[in-house]
């Protein structure tokens, strides 16, 4: 009784936005065709570049700022102190919608501490602003006389102006301080500023120890166990203690860290004796990582010789020994991998670090954020909730964010964005976030969604209305909905559907793999250098937006999240307990027709066993083709049921929502806690991967990647026909030759089928 209402609230809606992509509109000039994913915008765009000879007081100085103001809107400029000839270079935008006057007036004031006095004035009748449409120049700015208030032009004193209309597809449209933001002052505008964001190029640096030369203990009698620690940044790893316990130790261990483009930490090696409980310092080698040679594959850098330096203090100076030992190493900066910030469940990128490995783009990604409605309200202004809303969207390397829109639960963004795609089967994230930085506080997120690639058909205009799920403490709430409009063009079709045969990862994670702990480690220290990174841009990508963009502590223990993946499980084989609760009806004869043709069937498959394979094959294309009008029509979207966040137990929600270390109970009960926590969380994993895997065989024929059904279901064509015209013998021995062939003949890299596999979607996508 319950389901239908909560599902139909959670769920995705098809909308109509008037936009020329979508055919609603026709026609339109080239800036609606350019911006073809949006809705149109006017805006009014006053340029207010700098003034000259102003004077005011009876010293001939002044403290001149600028007001433009239209109708009950205005924009205030700062001011500069006793400076005559200011500049400013200021943008405002008043949005045409809002207007409710016929002509702009701009004002050059002088700043007082009682009353600001008028300097002068430009009045100009809104009729006369011309029109600017992009690619066109900007409009040159110009100099205007001055004017009293009767009307009277001044003697001195000018100011340069450029007035126009446009949309949001001016160039002007990014940095211009909007009529809605007239609250803000100057220091904060750059906050709500839109902005195109790069990460930085990561590299992962590879420390190969290989062995140390003539170390010297404190201790001269006594054989040192030595290890070597390794610190770049704030990343710390070491090796074992030496299993040779000598002067000369060996190791031969590689250490593997995440280091971003430009390279400020060096890398600091240093040599260590375990001493009882203790770690005596031997000797240490600081060494830039500007000398480290770059490598594309896997074969082996040369390994050098560094000396170890080792400090001793003689009353109170630092005195360096003479003797210096030394330390084997092989030091590498791994291009050929590529560096994981993302799950690998829903990455938006799968290129490798050095560009001179990338390939040619296939297509391209077009996002259309429209606007939110209903947006819950995230803090309080003048006793009553509000929200400054803006969103964020990551696809590969490529972050963009969109203007915030002040005190609004239904702001309008009808912002475009444009990315290279290298991968179909890669997912989009958009993510929409409070802006509490307005008020002293931190960015509080909304929800997100996230788009795969895959499932959507080329050059397809999506409009959908997206529910922004979260999940809080007290149950899933729906936080609001967020308007896209998404379209993946196509620039080659056979380009893409080769992609589907090509390994996901480039070929370095095939053929020198890292274990699961060092990726899990590597990619904590890959948020976190994004992190900073970004939080450095102007504006900041603030640490709480990328790390909940980036799904931080998604691999934590939750109760829930293992119910979700057990019953993802579950719904991968009832297909098989489907055939067998079939096969039982038809031994019991509960529809004796069906049973008599599965008895003739039998009979001649029996007679002609080389008829087994391509009948098969031929019952799966006619699956294919009849399940081609149950395909989906819309995108996939977070999924409350799939999550099991519809019958959650408050237990499970503290559970989930509960520190970690835990704060419940004594400290032994911390303690197991934990550990089931950790543990739960490897095997919620597991299941996860072996639901994710029965659900890429759905996948095949259930049309979710068009492209990829369409593939197997060409193939499956091809597949029966060859059957029908080869001896079965003979296809079964070349099946057997290629299984049992020699390793001499085998790759590393899996093969094609294993790669198409691989490529296919799965539903963690809608996993909240």
């Amino acid at each position: 009784m319950q389901k239908g209402p909560i599902h139909e609230e959670f769920a995705l809606k098809q909308t109509a936005p008037k936009i020329v992509g979508s055919g609603v509109m026709i026609g339109g000039d080239k800036v609606t065709v350019a911006y073809d994913l949006v809705e149109q915008m006017e805006y009014l765009y006053v340029r207010v570049v700098k003034a000259k000879e102003l004077t005011k007081d009876v010293t001939g100085s002044c403290d001149p700022y600028v007001e433009v103001r239209v109708g009950n809107y205005k924009g205030i400029t700062k001011h500069f102190e006793k400076k005559s000839n200011p500049e400013w270079n200021y943008v405002f935008a008043f949005s045409q919608d809002r207007l409710q006057a016929s002509y702009i007036e701009v004002c050059v004031k002088d700043k007082d501490v009682v009353l600001d006095d008028m300097i002068g004035r430009v009045v100009f009748d809104l009729v006369d602003v011309p029109r600017r449409v992009p690619p066109d120049s900007s409009l040159a700015p110009q100099w205007y006389r001055l004017e009293d208030k009767r009307g009277e032009k001044l003697k001195k004193g000018e100011i340069m102006l450029a007035v126009w209309r446009g949309t949001q597809a001016d160039e002007a449209f990014c940095d211009a301080w909007h009529s809605d933001a007239a609250a803000v002052g100057s220091e904060g505008i750059s906050r709500i500023r839109g902005k195109v964001y790069l990460s930085p190029r990561l590299w992962y640096i590879r420390v190969n120890v290989i062995e140390c030369q003539d170390l010297l203990p404190s201790e001269k009698n006594r054989q040192p166990e030595c290890c070597v620690k390794v610190m770049c940044g704030n990343q710390v790893l070491k090796t074992k203690i030496s299993s040779i316990k000598s002067s000369n130790p060996m190791w031969n261990e590689d250490l593997v860290f995440v280091v971003a483009e430009p390279f400020e930490e060096p890398l600091v090696i240093t040599v260590e004796d375990k001493v009882g409980s203790n770690f005596e310092f031997l000797g240490k080698c600081v060494l830039p990582l500007s000398i480290v040679p770059r490598r594309l594959d896997n074969k082996p850098v040369p390994s050098k010789w560094h000396n170890l330096e080792k400090h001793t203090v003689v009353e109170g100076e630092k005195k360096e020994t003479k003797f210096a030992s030394k330390i084997h190493m092989r030091l590498s900066l791994d291009g050929g991998y590529h560096v994981l910030d993302e799950s690998i469940h829903y990455s938006s990128d799968f290129k490798p670090t050095s560009k001179l490995l990338w390939k040619s783009s296939i297509g391209l990604l077009e996002l259309g954020i429209i606007s939110a409605t209903g947006l819950s309200a995230m803090k309080s202004k003048d006793g009553r909730g509000t929200t400054d809303a803006f969103c964020v969207a990551k696809y590969g390397p490529k972050w963009v964010r969109t203007r915030t829109i002040i005190d609004s639960l239904s702001p309008q963004w009808n912002e475009q964005y444009t990315w290279e795609v290298h991968d179909p089967c890669t997912v989009i994230t958009v993510g929409v976030f409070d802006n509490g930085y307005l008020q002293g506080g931190k960015c509080t997120s909304i929800g997100k969604v996230r788009i795969r690639l895959s499932t959507l058909e080329t050059e397809k205009v999506y409009t959908h209305s997206y529910p922004l799920i979260v999940l809080h403490p007290s149950g899933v709430k729906k936080m609001g909905e967020v308007q896209l409009a998404v379209r993946f063009s196509c620039m080659s079709y056979v380009n893409m559907l080769s992609k589907y045969t090509q390994p996901l990862f480039p070929k370095m994670h095939y053929v020198h793999p890292m274990s699961i702990s060092q990726q899990d480690f590597l990619r904590f220290q890959t948020i976190q250098i994004l992190s900073t990174r970004l939080g450095r841009a102007e504006p900041p990508l603030e640490k709480e937006v990328v790390e909940y963009m980036l799904d931080v502590g998604l691999h934590m223990w939750s109760v829930r999240r293992a119910k979700a993946n057990f019953f993802r499980l579950i719904y991968v084989v009832s297909p098989i307990l489907a055939i067998g609760k079939w096969f039982d009806q038809i031994c019991h004869w509960k529809n004796p027709l069906t049973t008599i043709l599965i008895h003739i069937l039998f009979v001649i498959l029996v007679l002609y066993p080389e008829l087994i394979v391509p009948t098969f094959f031929l019952y799966l294309f006619f699956i294919g083709i009849w399940h081609y009008r149950l395909k989906p029509r819309h995108p996939p979207h977070m999924d409350i049921h799939i999550s099991h966040t519809h019958g959650v137990l408050p237990d499970d929600l503290d559970e989930e929502f509960d520190t970690f270390p835990t704060s419940r109970g004594s400290d032994k009960v911390r303690m197991r806690y934990d550990r089931l926590r950790s543990i739960g969380g490897r095997i919620q994993t597991v299941i996860g991967d072996l639901a994710t895997q029965g659900e890429r065989f759905h996948s095949l024929l259930s049309w979710r990647d068009p492209r990829a059904s369409a593939l197997f279901v060409t193939f499956c064509l091809f597949a029966a026909i060859v059957m029908y015209v080869t001896p079965f013998q003979l296809v079964a021995l070349l099946i057997g030759i290629y299984v049992l062939r020699h390793p001499r003949f085998r790759h590393k890299v899996p093969s094609m089928s294993t790669n198409f596999f691989k490529r296919l979607p799965a539903r963690a996508d809608c996993m909240l």
